[in-house]
């Protein structure tokens, strides 16, 4: 395997592929199928059993997902095929983890039990795998009206038109996508495509992201591509990897419940989906923005006015970290107002219970799955636009990260999750992260005066000096007030 190349966005146009039976394969191959019930997995393992690929490389595991009676392989199938059996849970997420859990193979390749693969389908898929480790190949599929065929006639056919009527099929909307998009190399959200029975990428990676997340029953391959995007991956489609699927999908038979029933897993768990995230008010389980506020020896005062100003803003779906010496706190007995920590524990106190703040010693190096990340001077309060401006700036050309050069020398930045992963992908030792970013996904300087209509050195939390009061305010009085008079003054 070659050494990782830095492939710009989705560009993978730079890799050099083998010609299909013109090659070596080394890489093994785990084909992991979840399966319940299974009436076609005869078809699916005769045609797994003529395929290109080298027996010897290539496993089958069959996961039986609570199936009765229980799933009992035929005798046409290939050499190294068991089946295998979830302890616990249900679904298709389930099952595939499990699967993948029992995974020899160096590739795994996610297969549904109503396919049938092309007999090169296993070979194209792997051949891209052989070139380079960060990539995710994705088949190709057409749905066809199970025909009575035999598993040996699926077997003997050396072509899938030989056995169905590729004539009436009905093609995925995914290959329009495609094409459309350059074979997604121009693709704004490559991951949108990767939603199907048949894509294949490494164990490592698969096992990086966290594998197939149980708690989502539908759209559960649209969420996991989502998180291989945000890791950095390149998305491959492998025209030569064709299938066809048994019987037609369920939004076809049922589309206004399909569609209802993914929508609640796909908004809390993708951000980018900012259509199904239009209800005001409403708070996600992955935010869109994570805002990264180192605090170490700073004021609470200053850090509450940062803290306000980055909750208030036009851009609501956010979470604010706060990175500071938090593990320096210890407890027990102490001096309340002599403590030397005491600014410290304060902020601690005051945004402990906040479920949108969060406390940390040290920031992760990308905010994976949320896919921005603000980092600016915690004396620079947002201003109530800048989320919201400087996301439209990178949105426009997919910029990797967006640097705002502060009138002090200081910057604040907008770093874009996909290509911060995709650097550390390919980081070596002493290598700048905005190097490599440079070159994948580009890094952009720009003024201020778009991001913060007023400079940020005249923000009024650095500078303004509360006007005197009148006498018969006392000291709390005065402070509150100023705090008022802040709150009020226009942005």
């Amino acid at each position: 395997m070659n050494a990782r190349p830095a492939l710009p966005q989705n560009d993978y146009s730079a890799l050099l592929p083998p010609d299909l039976g013109a090659w070596s394969p080394s890489l093994s191959v785990s084909v992991v199928i979840p399966a319940h019930g299974g009436p076609h997995l005869d078809l699916t393992l005769a045609a797994l059993a003529a395929q290109t690929y080298p027996g010897h490389l290539m496993e089958v595991l069959v996961v039986d997902d609570g199936s009765e009676p229980a799933i009992r392989l035929p005798d046409l199938r290939p050499d190294n095929t068991r089946v295998v059996r979830p302890r616990t849970g249900w679904g298709i997420s389930n099952a595939v983890n499990t699967g993948v859990k029992a995974a020899d193979g160096e590739i795994i390749q996610r297969l549904d039990s109503d396919m049938v693969a092309c007999r090169e389908h296993i070979e194209a898929m792997a051949r891209w795998h052989h070139v380079t480790d960060y990539l995710v190949t994705i088949g190709m599929k057409k749905f066809v009206e199970a025909p009575p065929l035999t598993a040996r006639e699926v077997y003997a056919a050396r072509r899938l038109g030989e056995v169905f009527d590729l004539g009436q099929a009905v093609a995925s909307s995914t290959e329009a996508t495609i094409a459309k998009t350059d074979g997604l190399r121009k693709s704004r959200n490559p991951y949108h495509v990767c939603t199907g029975p048949t894509f294949a990428l490494p164990r490592e990676v698969f096992h990086a992201v966290g594998g197939l997340d149980p708690n989502v029953v539908r759209g559960e391959d649209t969420e996991f591509a989502y998180r291989l995007a945000m890791h950095g991956v390149v998305f491959v489609p492998e025209m030569e990897a064709q299938a066809v699927h048994l019987g037609l999908p369920a939004q076809h038979r049922e589309r206004e419940r399909a569609v209802r029933a993914v929508e609640p897993h796909l908004a809390h768990r993708i951000p980018l989906r900012r259509d199904l995230r239009k209800e005001r008010g409403r708070r996600w389980l992955v935010p869109y923005v994570e805002i990264v506020l180192d605090v170490t020896d700073t004021s609470e005062s200053v850090v509450r006015q940062a803290v306000s100003a980055a909750l208030d803003g036009k851009l609501q779906d956010v979470v604010v970290t706060l990175v500071g010496p938090w593990s320096r706190l210890r407890e027990g007995r102490r001096s309340v107002l002599g403590d030397p920590c005491f600014e410290l524990r304060l902020m601690r106190d005051l945004f402990a219970h906040d479920d949108r703040i969060r406390l940390i010693d040290e920031a992760a190096p990308t905010p994976a799955p949320t896919p921005f990340r603000y980092r600016g001077p915690v004396d620079v309060p947002l201003h109530r636009a800048t989320l919201e401006r400087m996301i439209e700036t990178v949105q426009k050309d997919l910029t990797g990260v967006l640097i705002v050069d502060l009138p002090d020398g200081r910057e604040a930045r907008l770093e874009r999750t996909s290509a911060l992963a995709r650097a550390a992908l390919l980081a070596g030792p002493g290598d700048e992260p905005d190097d490599i970013i440079e070159n994948t996904h580009g890094v952009r300087h720009v003024s201020p005066d778009r991001y913060w209509p007023q400079p940020p050195a005249q923000q009024p939390a650095a500078v303004t000096i509360p006007a005197p009061a009148p006498a018969a305010f006392d000291a709390g009085e005065r402070s509150l007030l100023g705090r008022l008079k802040s709150a009020l003054r226009p942005s």
